[in-house]
């Protein structure tokens, strides 16, 4: 009888959360652009807090920093909605140039003597750069359509910063048994804060970083549209594991195809290199072990929130994860789930 109990909670358990993912899942319009604004407050609430100490009053601190928000706003929708367009008239031409650059390749063997075992053909058949280009412009777009309603984002923003200094204080007694007793509420929703607000801020660092070197690379070896690879590798850098891959690959595409090999081959180079140093030395030695997610969980939440929430999920699919992971740690009933999402290997060792 007690299996049977037991068994029915837990088919319960998972038809509840069908029915919420799939609400969410339909309110992704509005679901999306709340979250984003939630962790742009998130991010900037440090930021207000500095300058409220240093004796400017809240209202003017959170004016100066929308304007700032504004700004790069602005410059990024505008960056991304005008060059994606003349980046999306030339996407025609890639195949165009493919078959070119295979021209040469060939020639090259033959000069050399050196057999090729697959044709022409073959390859413009199974390898269409287009597509490659296409989901780019995709990605982007889809970014830039979130952000595009500037008006309620950064109303939702603002409307957050000047609830922060009551929110948390709100939030344990909601999610308090006793109201007497909020003390452990208010240290789970710190660790929340402390752990979003310190992953953000490495990730806007390194992403910066990423993207400044980018730029800076393609600049050198005069490859077109750097700015808009910069802005993509630094957004797609907020993606783990396969970020940096996916910001990758349509700029070597483009190199190769549009520069010619000696740049395209120089450009992979400085590509593959700045990720290294970037994704495998700079951000772990900033970052430490303070995710306490496995490498598994970081992967699979990637492909989880990126389904439910589209782009916006893939670059938050971290902080979200983190916040599940301490809300379950939260209760005693529900701590047994948090140790999946963990990395065991830290106790282990």
């Amino acid at each position: 009888m007690k299996n049977n109990t037991a068994l029915f909670r837990v088919l319960l358990a998972c038809a509840a959360l069908v029915v919420i993912f799939a609400g969410i899942k339909l309110a992704t319009e509005i679901v999306v652009p709340f979250l984003l604004a939630l962790f742009i407050a998130i991010i900037c609430s440090p930021i207000v807090d500095f300058m409220t100490k240093r004796k400017i009053q809240r209202w003017l601190a959170i004016t100066v920093l929308f304007c700032l928000i504004l700004v790069v706003f602005f410059f990024l929708v505008g960056l991304i909605n005008g060059t994606v367009r003349e980046f999306t008239q030339s996407i025609p031409q890639y195949k165009i140039l493919l078959s070119q650059r295979l021209n040469d390749i060939w020639a090259l063997a033959q000069r050399f003597n050196i057999p090729l075992h697959i044709s022409k053909d073959t390859i413009l058949d199974n390898f269409d750069p287009s597509i490659v280009m296409n989901f780019v412009s995709k990605l982007l777009l889809g970014f830039s359509g979130v952000v595009t309603n500037v008006f309620v984002l950064f109303l939702v923003v603002i409307l957050m910063l000047f609830e922060a200094p009551t929110a948390k204080h709100k939030f344990a007694v909601a999610f308090s048994a006793n109201n007497q007793n909020i003390e452990p509420q208010e240290y789970y929703i710190d660790r929340i804060l402390k752990g979003v607000i310190s992953y953000l801020g490495v990730k806007t660092l390194t992403s910066a970083i990423t993207g400044i070197l980018v730029y800076t690379l393609l600049k050198i070896a005069g490859v077109q549209y750097a700015i808009l690879w910069a802005t993509f590798s630094f957004l797609f850098n907020y993606i783990p594991n396969i970020g940096s891959i996916l910001a990758s690959i349509p700029i070597i595409v483009q190199a190769l195809l549009l520069n010619g090999f000696t740049i395209g081959f120089f450009v992979t180079i400085g590509v593959v290199m700045i990720n290294m140093i970037v994704g495998n030395i700079l951000e772990p030695k900033l970052m430490g072990r303070k995710l306490g997610l496995s490498t598994l969980v970081v992967f699979l939440s990637l492909l989880f929130w990126g389904w439910l929430l589209g782009t916006v999920g893939m670059l938050l699919s971290v902080p979200l994860t983190m916040t599940l992971k301490i809300a379950l740690e939260a209760s005693p009933k529900t701590m047994k789930y948090a140790l999946l999402l963990g990395d065991i290997s830290k106790k282990v060792d």
